[in-house]
């Protein structure tokens, strides 16, 4: 089971944010070879220690992290570009052959890639992500969209967005109550004792929750900041400029999760673009909460490219 560090112990915050500058690298990296030497070289550890640190940290040893990362990217791929081949696939995910990706696939899921029922898979990752809620009304708005629907008359506006910077708190398994608004207000904090709270604040998550687990998937409140140092456990991350196909949203959750539904199973599929190997961002009109856990106003930013 993974730790949550405890802020007050300034060794394993220092740690974390080490271990966070690796996983930076290795998500933007994944297509790349991605060796211990290089990754703990990244993190200012010997290759022996980050061994020891990212397990403790993680729960998982760094090639079982590299390749879970690498499979589920590739579901997610699956998903939404069905059009390309495993092989091509297998190449994009950072895996040296079709036949490597076969082999790690079956060794997770139990079958090859050729005949895994992607869509059953996500349907059973959704119900579990509807069940996180203990109200039963928010649970029956959080079903799906039937595929063309669209009566909150969501429209897209593309948008390019230009490289930036990001301070960010990252958190795990972030479905936990309080885990994000209480990492919100942390960033806050940090942001204004700094003079940089005016500006554009972010929330992005790294995984498909509809893919991965619930229990792994990372979430970042982030900050776009001055090009500038990590700083305990407020990590820094560059992304490069993207093209976002963007939605806003004033309202509810559900009315999110009902925006990311038509984003992705009407929008995407009817337009001539795929998504971009970056996560998609909820990019706050002003700050993050700042209408409590009920209502929220911000622009849904899905990276895409040309399909």
């Amino acid at each position: 089971m993974r730790k949550y560090p405890n802020k007050s112990d300034g060794t394993e915050v220092d740690y974390l944010e080490r271990v966070n500058r690796a996983i930076d690298h290795i998500v933007q990296h994944l297509d790349q070879s991605l060796t211990l030497e290089t990754i703990a070289r990244i993190a200012h550890f010997s290759p022996f220690h980050f061994h020891r640190v990212f397990k403790s940290l993680m729960g998982e040893t760094l090639n079982e992290f590299v390749k879970r990362l690498r499979l589920e990217r590739a579901l997610t791929v699956q998903a939404h570009d069905p059009r390309r081949s495993l092989t091509e696939i297998a190449l994009a995910c950072g895996f040296s052959s079709s036949s490597d990706f076969s082999r790690s696939f079956k060794q997770r899921y139990g079958i090859p890639p050729s005949v895994f029922d992607v869509e059953t898979f996500r349907k059973q990752r959704r119900r579990e992500f509807e069940a996180v809620t203990d109200d039963p009304e928010l649970r029956y708005r959080l079903k799906r969209l039937p595929e063309g629907s669209n009566p909150d008359g969501f429209s897209v506006r593309m948008h390019q967005r230009p490289a930036r910077t990001v301070a960010y708190i990252r958190t795990t398994d972030p479905f936990r109550p309080g885990v994000v608004e209480l990492a919100a207000d942390r960033l806050v904090q940090w942001a204004e004792a700094r003079r940089l709270d005016d500006g554009q604040w972010l929330g992005y998550m790294w995984e498909d929750p509809e893919i991965v687990a619930l229990e792994d998937c990372r979430y970042d409140v982030g900050l776009e900041v001055p090009d500038l140092e990590s700083d305990g456990e407020v990590g820094r991350i560059r992304f490069s400029a993207m093209l976002v196909a963007e939605v806003e949203v004033c309202g509810p959750i559900d009315l999110e999760q009902r925006a990311l539904d038509w984003l992705y199973g009407t929008w995407l599929p009817r337009s001539s673009y795929v998504p971009a190997d970056q996560p998609c961002f909820e990019a706050w009109i002003g700050r993050p909460f700042a209408h409590g856990s009920e209502h929220f106003e911000l622009f849904v930013q899905l990276p895409v490219t040309r399909g």
